[in-house]
């Protein structure tokens, strides 16, 4: 898995002598820790190292140009000591490069291991083309040869010395064009895929006139694959002796679907990856026919081919795990081979890129910009620890590492996930550049890295690195692998000046030769290895497995070193034609618990015993159990790229997984195994698998699990702009997923109450819990109608009252949880409305469900019950209902609650006259308003409406509200006046005009001022707001001693200059009460002010 983090590094060229317009590069390749240039008139080496730093160069004559034309085509051999380049005016030109002594100082006390490269020509010949007219596609090449496709449909041969040995024809119609099968796995993105088959082709022939356009060579598979201009893509054999017999080139098989632009092999997955005019990309399964596997494209994101044009190009990652992908027009997108998508920039308009290419780690992906052809843009990358090969990484440390630091999942707080970018000492990466393995301890707390040379360990609880003091002990480790056994770091070593293998056992805490606790040699280069308790795994080539038992004798401190002694206990060979596993991890052997509770075991006892079978994942993708006593491997399911293996990995009681045989992930999402209850734990047909719920969004990649949160934590893209930068940086996001649910409803599947209920008990405190009941409901209830409706035309038996059906199941599990109310009537809101019944009658009646909220004064939760009481018990009863939560919600002052509640009430009132005419119309659809806020008309009380028009439960709505405001303006609770009048839509002017003299009377304007200004608080702006919104009210029923009072509050002395000039005496009262007492001293200002603008007017 590859993901981008950080911001683009842009790598300028140099101008050329070509005009601006024409200025293109023709050619970009990276090899060795070398990229090399090359543009119609120059040649540039830059170092792809960890410093980007130019080489050395070759710049062409004027005249050179003139005569000889300039760089059309360019390759490198695969030694990087010879470069071929073919003009315009077909001359052949073999440049050598050379290094020198030179050494390049970047600085620092070290030197920096790069040297400046001399670039010079040996040889110039004109290719005697017989046809001057002719086009030509891209060189490719071996050691000794290199083949050029003609536009005449013929290849040319040439070889490194500057042998031509001309062109010779190719007849692809003598290919097998029979149909070949499409993959049962073929999907588009990871779904089911519509196109053709391979080998499907069109009805007319390829003609020798047909141009070539592209080669793309795959020594490891001895096939070279050549795309026509008219799309047609055909795959020849190659001779063992590679180039050198072209007359062995034979066609094998017609490819793609007749409109192929571009093609990219994956020689170690034997994957073929084809861009399609349509802008889709089709992989291709070379070890089975060439049969589809799936295709991916942008178009499930909502981009057509109109915006990002047909695929430009495609290039594989070393590892061939995942591909990058260009689009003409724009867009760079890198994918898994599951369909994941990693990464993208198709959001970045007017990018439009060519010729990406990877370095040869993966950590940089350099792709050369269109629009702008004097630069390479690299995008730094980092890969996850995928639990492949010989490095052993646990599943509850995420880890994503890039060529010079750690970027860790903090997975603390499960409240928020995080990435910590953690750099790697200067000291040690400046020397040892680039990481190259890392591997977590099994409790995920401690980390060990190598790089080129050397071992580093880091703590992540003390935040601290432990290195090797002697730094000639250091270089002479050529880490190439990594394990954890315990409190012990095995390493992997190269030793070169013998060229073998060894097993080097270091303790955590000290690295030093002196600390060194074993040194086992081994036979042959590890494929794989793994390591489970005091048990090692190592497979060598093609397929032995040595299986080592470590004693460890004495204890492992600082004041000590113990002996550690290794016997080997189990070795086998297995012959097989399958392809190499790329991991193996033990399967410990596991009794259930209640077993081991009846005959006093220990768990220790058990699970120090040597493992008996272990998962293999091959490099295609198969993933299969092996017998380690008798040797048979039992094949599981295909298309897989990770897996974890759950059962016996955590010694905590807290894990959620420990039902878990193990987890798989690949195109079809995550897939978990169970155990079998019967007497084989591994049976293949009870081993349950493929969750749908569990299917990943094709933008989030798995990493690893936290056992005790039971979730899956995966990564995604995210970018962030900025204003002073080019391009967006690229930040990864962690992502978390439940698999809860999936455990409880497993276990509850297998009658296995007591367990998903312990289980349930261990994650109630887990921030995810109530999401995971919710979902694991709703998938059950879901599972069920979808039966129902697959059994509607089929007559059902009768059903037994002792069985209890999975939903009923369901229901009393979660109802042992606080979360039961609100959980059920969720999973209510998110299903259709008809199956309320089938829900409701396992989970329990509505109203009593509405009582229990009701009475626990969980009066949201009881809101939301309404509507299914008006669905089950019809609208009289969830009126009542309604009334009763009304009446409770102005009680607890939760306005907004209450004003959804009118508005059900006066909706649910009239919906129910109309129901009464016609009794077959459906149930209306409420959910939406009357959960949330929406924009319709928000029936008001108007004074319109008078008693007597208005239905029985509509006077109760407002005698109700009515009745609340007077005890809100009795109070002077004017603040939540406001905010019942705001939420419920009450009429307050009616209410003002009617209760003058009654409730809302004002009895002394003094005590009044004094008490309204307590209860309003006017130092907050919110009581200010509060103020206006009553003083306008008051304003508009000339409610003289409210607007007086309120106006003072507000020091709105325009408002009190309008009142007083027409009522002197009303003025001198006031002017009297405010003077006389010294609580409104503050009042002092405003007053004055008042009194010069009415001096003012009565002396005009």
């Amino acid at each position: 898995m590859y993901m981008a983090y950080g911001w683009p590094q842009v790598i300028p060229l140099e101008q050329g002598l070509c005009p601006s317009s024409q200025q293109r590069i023709i050619y970009f390749k990276v090899i060795n820790r070398l990229f090399l240039v090359v543009s119609p008139s120059t040649l540039e080496l830059w170092s792809s190292s960890q410093h980007k730093v130019r080489l050395g160069k070759y710049k062409r004559h004027a005249d050179s140009l003139e005569r000889e034309g300039e760089n059309l085509q360019a390759v490198w051999s695969p030694d990087t000591k010879l470069i071929a380049i073919l003009t315009t005016s077909f001359f052949l030109h073999i440049f050598k490069v050379q290094f020198s002594e030179k050494r390049i100082q970047i600085g620092g006390k070290q030197p920096s291991g790069l040297f400046l490269a001399n670039i010079t020509l040996v040889l110039s010949e004109q290719v005697p083309f017989a046809d001057k007219e002719l086009t030509v596609s891209n060189f490719v090449s071996d050691n000794k040869h290199m083949l050029l496709g003609l536009s005449n449909g013929s290849l040319y041969s040439i070889s490194w010395k500057g042998e031509f040995y001309g062109a010779f024809e190719i007849d692809p119609n003598s290919c097998d064009s029979s149909d070949t099968s499409t993959s049962p796995n073929s999907l588009g993105n990871g779904f089911a895929s519509g196109r053709a088959p391979a080998g499907s082709v069109s009805n007319h022939n390829i003609t020798r006139k047909t141009a070539i356009v592209q080669l793309e060579l795959c020594l490891l598979m001895r096939l070279l694959f050549v795309l026509y201009s008219d799309g047609q893509l055909v795959s020849f054999s190659v001779s063992k002796r590679g180039l050198k017999q072209v007359e062995y080139i034979k066609p094998e098989k017609k490819l793609g679907s007749d409109d192929a632009v571009c093609t990219s092999v994956a020689s170690d997955q034997q994957i073929l990856a084809v861009g399609t005019r349509r802008g889709v990309v089709e992989l291709y399964d070379l070890a089975e026919s060439a049969s589809l596997i799936r295709s991916v494209s942008l178009s499930d994101w909502g981009y057509s081919m109109d915006e990002t044009g047909p695929v430009s190009c495609i290039a594989w990652t070393p590892d061939n795990s995942a591909f990058a992908v260009g689009w003409k027009l724009r867009g760079l997108t890198v994918w898994s081979v599951s369909g994941c998508r990693l990464m993208s920039t198709i959001r970045q308009n007017g990018l439009s890129v060519s010729s990406p290419k990877w370095d040869e780690y993966g950590y940089k992906l350099y792709v050369i910009e269109e629009e702008s052809l004097e630069r390479v843009i690299a995008f730094s990358f980092g890969k996850c620890c995928l639990s492949r090969g010989v490095s052993g990484m646990t599943y509850v440390r995420q880890v994503i590492y890039g060529e010079d630091r750690l970027l860790v999942v903090q997975s603390e707080d499960m409240d928020e996930l995080r990435i910590l970018h953690l750099n790697l000492p200067v000291s040690y990466i400046s020397q040892n550049w680039p990481v190259q393995h890392v591997a977590a301890s099994k409790d995920g707390m401690h980390l060990a890295v190598a790089g080129l040379h050397g071992l580093i360990l880091y703590d992540i609880q003390l935040k601290k690195w432990r290195v090797f003091g002697d730094i000639t002990q250091e270089q002479k480790i050529q880490c190439k692998g990594l394990l954890w056994l315990g409190k012990i770091v095995v390493v992997c070593n190269y030793i070169d000046s013998s060229n073998t293998y060894e097993l080097l056992f270091y303790p955590r805490y000290h690295l030093d030769q002196s600390s060194l606790l074993c040194r086992k040699p081994l036979l042959a280069k590890p494929m794989v290895m793994d390591v489970y308790k005091d048990h090692i795994l190592v497979t060598y080539r093609p397929f032995d497995v040595h299986i080592f038992h470590v004693r460890l004798l004495g204890e492992l401190t600082h004041s000590s070193t113990p002996d550690l002694q290794l016997s080997t206990v189990r070795e086998l060979s297995i012959m097989t034609a399958k392809s190499h596993p790329a991991a193996m991890r033990f399967i410990p052997d596991r009794l259930p618990r209640e077993l081991a509770s009846d005959n006093h075991i220990s768990s220790s006892e058990f699970l120090d015993t040597q493992p008996a079978r272990c998962l293999i994942l091959r490099i295609n993708g198969e993933l299969s159990l092996l017998d380690l006593d008798d040797g048979r491997e039992r094949e599981l399911t295909d298309s897989v790229e990770l897996f974890w293996v759950t059962c016996g990995q955590s010694e905590e009681k807290a894990s959620l997984i420990e039902e878990v045989s193990w987890l798989d992930y690949g195109h079809r999402g995550m897939q978990v195994w169970y155990p079998s209850p019967g007497a084989d734990p591994f049976k293949q047909e009870d081993f349950l698998q493929l969750d749908p719920e569990l299917e990943f969004d094709r933008e989030v990649y798995p990493l690893g699990l936290l056992p005790n949160a039971g979730v899956v934590v995966g990564v995604s893209q995210r970018m962030s702009f900025s204003a002073c930068t080019e391009f967006p940086c690229f930040e990864p996001s962690p992502q978390a997923q439940t698999i809860l649910h999936c455990l409880l409803r497993h276990l509850l599947q297998r009658d296995k109450t007591e367990e998903a209920l312990r289980l349930a008990q261990l994650s109630a405190e887990k921030p995810h819990f109530s999401h995971c009941l919710e979902l694991l409901l709703f998938t059950v209830f879901d599972a069920e109608v979808s039966r129902q409706n697959a059994n509607k035309k089929q007559v059902s038996g009768p059903k037994h009252a002792g069985n209890c059906s999975p939903l009923e199941k369901t229901c009393d599990l979660i109802r042992n949880f606080s979360e039961y109310l609100d959980v059920v009537v969720s999973v209510a809101r998110k299903t259709d409305g008809r199956y309320w019944a089938d829900l409701f009658s396992a989970a329990g009646r509505s109203t009593e469900l509405f009582e229990e909220c009701f009475q626990r004064r969980w009066y949201r939760t009881a809101a939301c019950y309404i509507l299914v009481i008006a669905k089950l018990e019809g609208p009289a009863v969830s009126q009542y209902c309604a009334l009763r939560l009304l009446q409770a919600t102005l009680d607890e002052s939760l306005y907004d609650l209450a004003g959804e509640l009118v508005r059900f009430l006066l909706r649910s009132g009239k919906e129910y006259d109309q129901a009464s005419t016609d009794s077959e119309r459906p149930s209306p659809r409420f959910l939406g308003y009357f959960l949330f806020r929406s924009s319709y008309n928000k029936p008001s009380l108007d004074k319109s409406n008078s008693l007597k028009e208005q239905s029985a439960h509509i006077a109760s709505v407002k005698s109700i509200l009515e009745s609340h405001a007077s005890y809100l303006m009795s109070g002077k609770e004017l603040s939540k006046l406001v905010a019942f009048v705001k939420g419920t839509q009450f009429d307050l002017v009616e209410y003002l005009q009617r209760e003058r003299y009654g409730s809302a009377r004002l009895e002394n304007f003094a005590s009044g001022l004094e008490l309204i200004g307590q209860k309003l608080q006017m130092g907050m702006l919110q009581s200010r707001l509060d103020a206006e919104f009553l003083l306008a009210h008051m304003c508009s029923v000339k409610f003289k001693e409210w607007i007086v009072v309120l106006a003072t509050l507000l020091r709105r002395a325009e408002v009190l200059f309008d009142i007083f000039q027409h009522d002197i005496r009303l003025w001198k009262a006031y002017s009297i009460t405010l003077q006389s007492r010294p609580a409104f001293s503050e009042y002092r200002d405003l007053l004055e002010g008042l009194e010069e603008r009415l001096s003012n007017l009565q002396e005009k």
